[in-house]
């Protein structure tokens, strides 16, 4: 891997042509903490299929747009050059334009709404990494769920623009008993899966194992802990009732498994204690993500990933440091 790493690297020194096309891929990879060409190029692979297969090739088009937007941008800003290496300013972007092509309608001005959402991500991404710097704490997927929020409540305001696949606004209501089914084992192992893939949304279980590989091929821990904690997400939620249908979905997982990873692999060594921490945390997002859900019911926007965000703030910020006796 190194090997086939290092002859990358050599191409993308002689060729900037490569070097934007590497930029991108660390990007798409930098959504699960992967700085890896790699990585990147299997998660693209993943939502190009689960795009077509869905019958929405605008979700994959989309992110491929808003990436290379956001990249051009960063550039253009001059953001430190360390940071643009490792895809840390194309993230965002391609999460956005994913977003974009899954809950807005397709349409000319579609387009400009993916190009400069984009765009903007970096200046929003450099806006809350200042903000967050005295705490020593990353900026995480903040600046999408920020950006899209505004994109996404802007389309109640002009025509031009539809969000045709945002959620109905809805008023508060307690959840039917009976939307809380069993779980057989086939409907646990789709959930499971699924929540993997809906970090991008995206639910094609094809697209989940690759996604599962492109962390396995950068790091084992990352693909375990995804794993684990897609595994507690269902098991959590389940338990306490949450619908049968959003569990089965991957829609009460996807923000937990960022979680797992962001605690358990990335942001501290990995170990049992790490392990404990990562875990109820991963616990905590499922209970966010069911009060996100309930709290912007009204406003008919999605939560994103805004839960992970929020849960993993709150166990970043004590700093501990668990690799201490």
């Amino acid at each position: 891997m190194q090997g086939l790493l290092g002859w990358w690297e050599g191409r993308c020194a002689a060729s900037p042509a490569l070097r934007f096309v590497d930029l991108v891929l660390r990007g798409i990879g930098q959504v699960m903490f992967q700085d890896n060409p790699l990585s990147g190029l299997l998660f693209f692979v993943a939502i190009g299929w689960g795009s077509v297969v869905a019958g929405m090739p605008q979700v994959a088009i989309g992110g491929v747009v808003a990436v290379v937007a956001g990249t051009l941008a960063a550039m253009w800003l001059r953001v430190d050059a360390a940071a643009l290496k490792a895809g840390l300013y194309g993230y965002n972007a391609y999460l956005v334009g994913l977003a974009f092509g899954t809950f807005l309608a397709v349409s000319p001005l579609w387009w400009v709404y993916v190009a400069l959402g984009g765009a903007v991500s970096v200046p929003v991404t450099l806006a809350v990494a200042n903000v967050f710097k005295s705490w020593d704490v990353a900026a995480l997927t903040a600046p999408f769920v920020l950006t899209a929020w505004l994109f996404f409540l802007s389309t109640y305001a002009f025509s031009a623009v539809q969000g045709s696949g945002l959620p109905m606004v809805a008023e508060v209501v307690a959840i039917d008993p009976a939307a809380a089914n069993p779980l057989a084992f086939g409907d646990f192992a789709g959930g499971v899966l699924r929540s993997v893939g809906q970090v991008f949304l995206k639910a094609s279980l094809v697209a989940a194992l690759l996604l599962l590989a492109g962390l396995a091929v950068n790091s084992i821990p990352a693909a375990a802990f995804a794993i684990g904690g897609a595994v507690v997400a269902v098991v959590t939620a389940h338990l306490l009732g949450a619908e049968s249908d959003l569990i089965t979905g991957g829609l009460m997982g996807f923000s937990p498994v960022l979680t797992a990873i962001a605690l358990g692999a990335v942001f501290y060594k990995p170990g049992v204690r790490v392990a404990v921490y990562a875990l109820v945390a991963t616990v905590f997002t499922v209970i966010v993500q069911g009060a996100m859900n309930v709290a912007l019911a009204p406003f008919g926007i999605p939560t994103l990933t805004a839960p992970f965000v929020l849960a993993s703030w709150i166990f970043l910020l004590p700093r501990q440091h668990f690799d201490r006796p």
